[in-house]
């Protein structure tokens, strides 16, 4: 496909190359892709694919790397990376690298609603943009056995440092929050940014509000249902029968 990069600056290839230096083997694979995460949305797209890569390389070559030895690998291809090696819920710490397997603080059939505008947010420039000084307090295990006690997220339980630079610099992020927020009909028991945007996840419904299914204002959005999703060790992660019939 014209435009796509034929070298490491493509996760997949970057993802390749690095397990046959790690693994000493000269195995070639053919890689179809099929895009459906929007591009900067800071839903980690990309490094799902870049993980998915590399453990598929190691279930064809026979297994020469451990589940432990594949995340320690990922680490290399990016931060976002290692925490697809958990088993769905994780507590990651240092660049995201260090990666903790935690019980789902959620049930599984938990809706959410990914909502992305059509405008996007380079990560770097919203890193360097945090104010530490400002950063939440707030423990993050306490906020985990909250949820988990719970059943459910509440706005309290959201915590993400990264929004406060996004908003001053996209100042429209602010306005979709706040819209989802309080035009929603109370759908959604919390609402955050996910990563460091641009999209807006909505806990509690995976129906989209009729202001954004009229598509006057939001004309160009990305909306979608979406659910949370494990995995058992040795096996990787598959579609419930509900995302499957979603995606038919």
């Amino acid at each position: 496909m014209p435009g796509v990069p034929l070298d490491d600056s493509n996760l997949v290839i970057k993802a390749l190359n690095l397990f046959r230096r790690h693994t000493g083997l000269q195995q070639f694979f053919q890689v179809h892709l099929e895009k459906k995460v929007p591009h900067g949305g800071g839903l980690g797209g990309g490094s799902a694919n870049a993980a998915t890569t590399l453990w598929a390389a190691n279930e064809l070559a026979g297994h020469p790397a451990s589940n432990d030895q594949l995340l320690h690998w990922s680490g290399e291809i990016g931060s976002d990376v290692s925490v697809f090696f958990s088993q769905g819920a994780a507590y990651c710490t240092g660049r995201g690298e260090i990666v903790e397997d935690v019980p789902p603080p959620l049930p599984l059939d938990t809706p959410l609603l990914l909502v992305k505008p059509p405008m996007g947010l380079a990560t770097p420039d919203i890193f360097k943009a945090l104010d530490l000084s400002q950063c939440s307090t707030a423990d993050p295990r306490q906020l985990l056995q909250q949820m988990a006690e719970a059943g459910s997220m509440t706005q309290d339980m959201c915590v993400n440092d990264l929004e406060r630079p996004a908003f001053e610099r996209l100042p429209e992020l602010q306005e979709l929050k706040t819209s989802l927020q309080t035009r929603s009909d109370n759908r959604f028991t919390a609402v955050f940014m996910t990563g460091s945007g641009s999209t807006m996840v909505g806990v509690g419904s995976s129906s989209a509000p009729v202001w954004i299914q009229e598509r006057i204002v939001y004309q160009d959005v990305f909306c979608s249902p979406a659910k949370l999703i494990a995995r058992k060790p040795g096996e990787w992660y598959q579609p419930s029968q509900q995302q499957q019939l979603m995606a038919a």
